[in-house]
């Protein structure tokens, strides 16, 4: 039996207001998902959803959502489960935020990137993991970072929330492995949006489009774990067995 199968349904993604998810978000259109925008630009995500139903004649809505809202959080979640008949079929969390540099000496922007990138994670998808699991069906998928495979010199902040992600999301996926839900933790390499314009030097710079359809792919497969490209997942299994003395010394 293959091990693609039907992933149509409502869908919920967080942060869609991001590059990778507006493709993604296409993608699950094109098949026939009726997806459920998220993000605090209510007015620009409205547009996305006309855009959406006119282009794939699916149903499509635009909500406005706060990652760090955590008091709204469950009554957020539960709103959107009824937006579409039948409730919802995934999720998809797309949230994410980097400091500059700035960030180690400035508590305030690192404390931000924790709540942004790993504790509203937690919050939300601790209810849709709930929700999944007393359906007994349904799928999660968040975007970590290769980011957090290793704690580099810089970055290293950053790196950290998604390693805490990453970790989550593991455990999350084995909780709820017998009840028929897939969590999938996606790890982008350096992708071309808002978050990396204008940093130098970034190797195997990926395009949203070519993360989004991975991304989906990765869905349909029922992955656990994707490296996007996949190129990173060799380069990172490297990085993790280089030696720690050694790995002080590479500026990275």
């Amino acid at each position: 039996m293959s091990n693609v199968h039907s992933q149509n349904g409502n869908v919920l993604l967080l942060g869609a207001s991001s590059a990778i998810a507006r493709r993604l978000a296409a993608r699950l259109a094109s098949r026939g998902c009726n997806p459920i925008l998220a993000g605090q630009d209510l007015e620009d995500l409205s547009r996305s959803a006309a855009d959406l139903r006119l282009r794939f004649g699916v149903q499509a809505s635009a909500r406005e959502f706060d990652a760090t809202d955590f008091a709204d959080h469950r009554e957020f979640f539960y709103r959107s489960t009824k937006v579409f008949a039948g409730g919802l079929s995934g999720v998809a969390f797309c949230v994410g935020w980097m400091a500059d540099a700035e960030a180690e000496t400035d508590f305030d922007a690192t404390r931000r990137m924790i709540d942004v990138n790993y504790a509203s994670a937690v919050s939300l998808l601790n209810l849709a993991g709930e929700y999944f699991q007393e359906r007994r069906a349904g799928w999660i998928c968040a975007l970590s970072s290769v980011a957090g495979d290793r704690g580099r010199q810089s970055n290293f902040l950053y790196g950290s929330t998604k390693a805490a992600l990453t970790t989550y999301l593991q455990g999350l996926r084995n909780r709820l492995s017998p009840y028929n839900v897939t969590v999938t933790t996606v790890k982008p390499g350096c992708v071309d949006t808002a978050m990396t314009y204008g940093l130098k030097k970034l190797p195997l710079l990926a395009s949203p489009e070519q993360v989004a359809a991975d991304i989906d792919r990765a869905i349909l497969r029922r992955r656990s774990v994707v490296y996007t490209p996949r190129i990173w997942r060799p380069i990172m299994a490297a990085i993790r067995l280089v030696p720690e003395p050694i790995f002080q010394r590479m500026k990275l």
